[in-house]
């Protein structure tokens, strides 16, 4: 029997981290998903943690865990599936490790993950994205920063994570105004920014300050702008916005809803309304 604990732990501290160059993010993604694992066998199987073995995480087994995760924990299937790729991922290292088990590990990557739905994807209207916007108060310097926090969001695209994420140096105005984001999967890319965008950006650095955090977006301590920090900023903004554009009452608006703005606004007829971008 093979003992699974060196072989989990090599591929948390070492194969994701420093060979593959995970995310923060990934990593403790998969590190919980093992955790729900290793839980599941232990009681199944009445073994402490440390004495499972890997030819006892065998395919029937995953597919129980599975199974007890959309029955007893109401997971969805696409978190079903994130769990899955969490596993499948530590078999295709286990195959280099331990060419023994090689017919084992056939057997779990044949798991099908499950088929889902495909998401509807929400956008705001100019409209609405302009009158969110124009809530930010100007003349107060959490206002400022409100307001191109909510645009580089908007024009570029950002995920939440990005945003909050991204250092002073990314920022580059000539020749032409641009931001460079790391984002996920460790790709990097170089967006170009509307004119109205760069103008909300130098007039944050006008006031943005001093301080030691790295990070463009900073909250009123000078700490760095935090994923619930940001979704409170934008809750904030939309339900005074809602009161002077009905619409809004009847849209969720999250961080992901005003990232997909752009795909909307590049659709020809979109774009001409906007005049290119918002004023």
């Amino acid at each position: 029997m093979t003992p699974i604990a060196p072989h989990m732990s090599a591929f948390l501290r070492e194969r994701l981290p420093l060979q593959r160059g995970a995310s923060e993010h990934t990593c403790d993604s998969y590190a919980y998903a093992f955790q729900l694992l290793v839980q599941f066998a232990s009681a199944r199987l009445q073994l402490t943690p440390s004495a499972l073995s890997l030819e006892q995480l065998d395919a029937p087994l995953i597919m129980e865990f599975l199974h007890s995760l959309e029955t007893e924990r109401h997971n969805s299937p696409r978190t079903r599936n994130a769990r899955l790729v969490a596993i499948k991922s530590f078999v295709h290292f286990l195959e280099y490790r331990v060419p023994a088990l090689l017919e084992h590990s056939r057997c779990i990557l044949a798991i099908p993950a499950k088929k889902t739905e495909i998401r509807l994807v929400h956008y705001l209207t100019v409209e609405e994205m302009q009158s969110l916007l124009n809530v930010p108060d100007l003349q107060r310097r959490d206002g400022i920063r409100d307001r191109a926090m909510l645009h580089l969001c908007f024009a570029a695209g950002l995920r939440v994570s990005e945003l909050v994420s991204l250092p002073l140096k990314a920022l580059d105005f000539y020749p032409t105004p641009s931001v460079r984001v790391l984002g996920k999967g460790r790709k990097e890319r170089t967006l170009p920014l509307w004119k109205e965008t760069a103008a909300d950006m130098r007039n944050w650095l006008a006031v943005r300050g001093t301080t030691p955090a790295r990070e463009l977006f900073v909250n009123v301590h000078g700490l760095p702008m935090t994923r619930s920090g940001f979704e409170y900023i934008l809750q904030k903004h939309v339900k005074t916005a809602a009161q002077a554009c009905a619409s809004l009452h009847k849209k969720r608006v999250s961080p992901h809803v005003v990232r997909h703005n752009p795909a909307y606004l590049l659709m020809p007829s979109h774009f001409a309304k906007a005049g290119g971008a918002l004023a």
